[in-house]
């Protein structure tokens, strides 16, 4: 199944606006940034958040200069905040391409994404709604809030399946939530629907981060991110904390907590993988990812009334959990 033309043939024309605005926004005469900029605009990627809003819009009436508008903001708001992050993370590569930092420096990388936040802010107030400018504004905290939760975690020797969700939650669910919360704002649904879509959209980015969290045990060049990358940055994920609290191993507890420490080398990171797959890790993240899509399911069911939008809507859900990278 083509899940992609699926996905997009509601919001086709509405989808090549957005793309015109955010490579607009994207464009600078200055020589150094233009160049960055060009840099980050080159790894483009599927759009997957900016269609979610767009589909959310026309689920709840029609997408409108307000709703591209916030697509572009909150884009760029994620765009600045991946460049910041691999800053923090020491990351070399973003989506399989050189990551800012690695092609030109940390300096550079900072002042680039303070360039993309204000440019987010400043299409999120070309929308004069008061309540998606504040939407956008939380956004930006509970995001910044997730990479500090997410480092102190590190500091912390228990391993718990609650603080992965919230750290999540603050992070990639956020987003989604926004996404579709916002989508919803756009079109004039009322606050239970806008909650409803919220619930929705938090539902799907945790299914996006579970199957990211996969990918990361096995070896993948198309994005970028090779096996155990995640635990060399001291991050513990699902697959490896089911199986972890499930065996009670003191051998590979003790191996988790060099993660956090930052101490493991990469033998110690390949036992853990094996130890993960061998111990259900794998199959328990995918069982996860089926509660969750069944919750997005049942919004979709209840919730969107036009068929050619239920049908993107869950061709959406079942892409995140299929796609390949």
């Amino acid at each position: 199944m083509d899940y992609l033309k699926l996905i997009q043939q509601p919001i086709e024309a509405d989808l090549n606006d957005f793309i015109a605005l955010f490579n607009d926004a994207l464009t600078h005469s200055d020589k150094l940034l233009s160049e960055v900029l060009h840099h980050i605009r080159q790894r483009g990627g599927k759009r997957m958040r900016p269609i979610l809003m767009l589909l959310l819009a026309k689920s709840y009436g029609q997408v409108s200069p307000t709703t591209l508008h916030s697509a572009v903001g909150l884009e760029l708001l994620h765009t600045a905040s991946l460049v910041h992050d691999d800053v923090v993370d020491e990351s070399e590569e973003r989506r399989g391409q050189a990551s800012v930092n690695a092609t030109y420096n940390n300096k550079v990388a900072v002042l680039v994404g303070d360039y993309l936040l204000s440019t987010a802010l400043l299409h999120v107030a070309y929308t004069n709604n008061e309540t998606i400018i504040q939407n956008l504004a939380e956004l930006g905290r509970t995001l910044a809030r997730g990479e500090i939760l997410q480092l102190s975690n590190i500091q912390n020797t228990a391993i718990s399946e609650d603080v992965y969700y919230d750290v999540i939650k603050m992070k990639t669910a956020a987003l989604f939530e926004s996404c579709a919360g916002i989508g919803a704002m756009s079109a004039g649904a009322s606050p239970e629907e806008v909650e409803s879509a919220k619930l929705f959209g938090q539902n799907l980015g945790i299914i996006f981060q579970i199957r990211d969290d996969i990918f990361d045990y096995y070896e993948s060049k198309e994005i970028g991110k090779p096996t155990g990358n995640d635990m060399a940055e001291g991050k513990l994920t699902l697959p490896l904390i089911y199986a972890l609290n499930n065996t009670h191993l003191e051998s590979m507890l003790n191996l988790a907590r060099k993660v956090k420490a930052g101490t493991v080398n990469a033998d110690e990171i390949a036992v853990l993988v094996e130890f993960t797959k061998e111990n259900g890790g794998i199959d328990y993240a995918e069982r996860r990812m089926q509660d969750y899509r069944q919750l997005c399911l049942n919004y979709i069911e209840d919730s969107i009334k036009e068929k050619v939008i239920r049908d993107a809507l869950t061709a959406y859900v079942d892409y995140v959990i299929e796609r390949k990278l």
